[in-house]
């Protein structure tokens, strides 16, 4: 149907660069599971940042995960340019018949010409130069109205190839890897906790105006309780994330399992993949707790559920009907709190507990 469409089988080498955050990675593997079921003799690499990696080693379905470390800017220029040169000597080395790129950073545009495969796909951001669009040899849409999940719109720059992906094909893949099982399964019975017999809670964001307030957290966590839950509470190991729930454990009346800060992000998973439910805000252990199948209850604010909501997993998504969201605001007018998140009641949120727990 597309004249410009490609034959899988003349490719040998894609590689897919994702360079964003922890969830935005994980939301991008569908689309190495989709090039791997359409095209099995295809090798797919990644190409992340080093601190992103974990969201996608062991996915069977990846070959390489090359890294960018963040930190070459601030090491010196000499390293810097050392580090950059090395890498892009490997990613050459590779032979890429394609290069997918999947967000707005420049680095997608030059890599389609240093490295000089034959198709090379990017998304027509708004705002993009003739540059950009130069760059690549199909440029696919972006949604007009912002109401497409972004497991959707990183899957479009395949349906702009000539591939559709089947309705099972678009699962999150998140791999904890039997060691962080392992110590996981040793950490609950420490704790006391079996497999599906807590609910896991991760109330905290890198951004603070996605976190629900501390006292609402607290009293969530004492009613789950009064009603026999046993509740499980995880953060990063982060000095604000780490804040927030000395408030929650200073607030709460009842105390409740705590890992926080004591995990890797594949001991993260497994710790989901262990729930019975997760409840969390929109951040990337909430994605994490989607690929890992675990039913989810969501909090909602400023960031809209149409594009980052739980996806292909039993859910319930808690938002407030203020006319202004989702605004994508850091806190209304940039004061860091977000009303549309900080007015969600309690009663709602344990609604949706409910509601979810009598479905499993």
């Amino acid at each position: 149907m597309l004249k410009d469409g490609v034959d899988l089988q003349s490719i040998r080498r894609v590689l897919v660069t994702k360079l964003r955050h922890h969830g935005d990675v994980l939301l991008a593997s569908p689309v190495f599971s989709v090039l791997k079921n359409h095209a099995p003799h295809v090798e797919v690499d990644a190409l992340v940042y080093a601190d992103t990696a974990v969201m996608l080693t062991g996915n069977p379905s990846i070959s390489r995960v090359f890294a960018i470390d963040r930190g070459w800017k601030g090491s010196g220029l000499t390293k810097q340019v050392r580090e950059e040169w090395g890498l892009l000597q490997q990613l050459r080395r590779r032979d890429y018949d394609m290069l997918i790129h999947l967000s707005e950073h420049p680095r997608g545009a030059w890599l389609a010409r240093l490295l000089g495969p034959r198709y090379s796909v990017a998304a027509n951001h708004p705002r993009v130069r003739r540059w950009w669009k130069n760059s690549f040899t199909h440029i696919y849409p972006l949604p007009m109205n912002g109401r497409r999940h972004v497991v959707e719109t990183n899957l479009d720059a395949l349906r702009r190839i000539g591939v559709q992906p089947g309705e099972l094909e678009r699962k999150l893949c998140f791999v904890p890897g039997e060691e962080a099982e392992r110590e996981v399964v040793r950490m609950l019975g420490d704790l006391g906790l079996v497999q599906k017999g807590y609910i896991h809670l991760h109330p905290a964001s890198r951004w603070q105006f996605k976190c629900w307030p501390a006292e609402k957290t607290a009293d969530l966590i004492d009613k789950l309780q009064a009603l026999g839950e046993r509740v499980l509470v995880t953060a990063a190991p982060d000095a604000e994330e780490l804040e927030l729930v000395a408030r929650i454990r200073a607030l709460a009346t009842t105390p409740f399992a705590d890992l926080c800060g004591k995990l890797t992000l594949k001991q993260l998973g497994a710790v989901s993949r262990n729930a019975r439910l997760f409840i969390g805000v929109d951040s990337a252990p909430m994605h994490t707790a989607s690929a890992m199948q675990t039913p989810v209850v969501a909090l909602f604010g400023p960031s809209g559920e149409f594009n980052w909501g739980p996806w292909q997993v039993a859910h319930r998504v808690v938002a407030s009907g203020h006319s202004c969201r989702p605004c994508g605001n850091d806190g209304c007018g940039g004061g860091k709190v977000s009303e549309c998140l900080t007015t969600l009641p309690v009663s709602e949120v344990l609604q949706a507990v409910q509601a979810l727990k009598s479905r499993f």
